[in-house]
């Protein structure tokens, strides 16, 4: 007898993981076609053996009609079908089943909530980081629900920020659950399994490679009613999941940065193209309650004065009101005089600076990035 747990998914659904899986290598030489690749997922089993298993197609489809459920794997599954699975990922193409850590309710309650994708470069600037996790605080502290990949840079920035809020986020990976994700990364792993969910369309083992990045992102900005990228160079890769939001309907939102920066080409060409400017949670959450007038308190949005400023968790309130000479340090961080000899070039007393800095990080305010550079934690008000 089988000791899975029960399942909320169909035998039919489970047997699409194991199909991907065993195209695996396929998909992935597809993957260098990101819409080919997308429009084969959103094929039906028969299709896609049909599309690319070639001369193995009827080998391939007599072991598919035997596929055993428990070839999936032991974590909790949800499927299109079931009751738990999240009703945004109702697009073509969205995933047949998923496997979920941190259990199929949470998932169900966090996506049910309002959803905000948070996307960007794996190799972002210390500013795009700080950003990133200061827009995921604000809103995870907010009751909005942070999506992304479980990645480098600005994703494992995001996560990190939903964290300290005590919200949940919704990790979407790129390979079946029991594959390892790297050292660096699996301490917070841990800490998003904990309040949130990490979720796959893959059975445990297989590893997604290449078209498994690209199948993932389309899940997170499927699930996600407003896409943030906050850097990106601006290229194919590091916009592919700007561009399946577009393909998808979803809004588009941008972080600006400096125009001679590469991390800002992508966002500012994206805020070039329509993109909605982001310059912190208040304007996301902006975005977002009037992306879904549904969840405010009528059947229409309230006005734009009356949207709710980001929520601050206990043990971190909201900084007190800061002295003027405070603030003055502040904003010239802000505009790129992040160390104490810049700032004393800058016009600040010497005297003054570092106990200035001291003061805004203790307070936090401000934070430490490479080199010890000082970087804001949030937009100034």
């Amino acid at each position: 007898m089988s000791s899975r747990p029960a399942l909320d998914a169909c035998p039919a659904c489970l047997r699409r993981g194991w199909l991907l899986s065993a195209l695996s290598g396929v998909l992935d030489r597809c993957a260098r076609d990101r819409a080919r690749l997308l429009e084969l997922l959103a094929l039906g089993d028969e299709q896609l053996i049909a599309a690319v298993a070639g001369r193995r197609s009827a080998e391939l489809m007599a072991a598919y009609e035997t596929v055993e459920a428990d070839d999936l794997g032991d974590e909790l599954a949800v499927c299109r079908h079931g009751r738990l699975y999240p009703r945004a990922l109702s697009d073509r193409g969205a995933p047949h089943v998923l496997t979920v850590l941190g259990g199929a309710e949470r998932l169900a309650r966090l996506t049910a909530a309002p959803v905000v994708a948070i996307l960007g470069s794996r190799a972002p600037s210390d500013y795009g980081c700080e950003t990133a996790r200061g827009l995921a605080r604000g809103l995870a502290a907010s009751g909005v629900t942070v999506a992304t990949g479980l990645a480098d840079g600005i994703a494992a920035a995001a996560l990190a920020g939903a964290h300290e809020a005590g919200g949940g986020a919704v990790a979407v990976l790129g390979d079946g659950l029991g594959v390892a994700c790297p050292p660096r990364l699996r301490p917070l792993y841990e800490r998003v399994t904990r309040t949130g969910c990490a979720v796959s369309e893959l059975p445990r083992d297989c590893v997604g490679r290449r078209w498994g990045q690209l199948a993932s992102a389309r899940i997170v900005v499927a699930l996600a009613s407003l896409c943030i990228v906050v850097e990106a160079r601006a290229t194919p890769e590091e916009l592919a999941a700007a561009a399946i939001a577009k393909s998808l309907g979803r809004a588009i939102a941008a972080v600006p940065g400096r125009v001679s920066s590469p991390l800002s080409r992508g966002p500012n060409a994206l805020l070039m193209d329509g993109a909605s400017l982001v310059r912190g949670p208040r304007d996301v959450l902006e975005l977002v309650y009037a992306l879904e007038p549904r969840r405010a308190s009528g059947p229409t949005a309230p006005a734009r004065s009356s949207r709710p400023a980001p929520a601050y968790p206990a043990g971190n309130p909201r900084p007190a009101a800061m002295r003027p000479a405070l603030r003055a340090v502040l904003e010239r961080v802000g505009c790129g005089y992040d160390t104490p000899d810049k700032l004393t070039r800058a016009g600040v007393d010497s005297r003054e600076v570092l106990p200035a800095l001291s003061e805004l990080e203790l307070t936090g305010r401000l934070t430490r990035g490479d080199g010890g550079r000082y970087l804001p934690r949030d937009p100034l008000d």
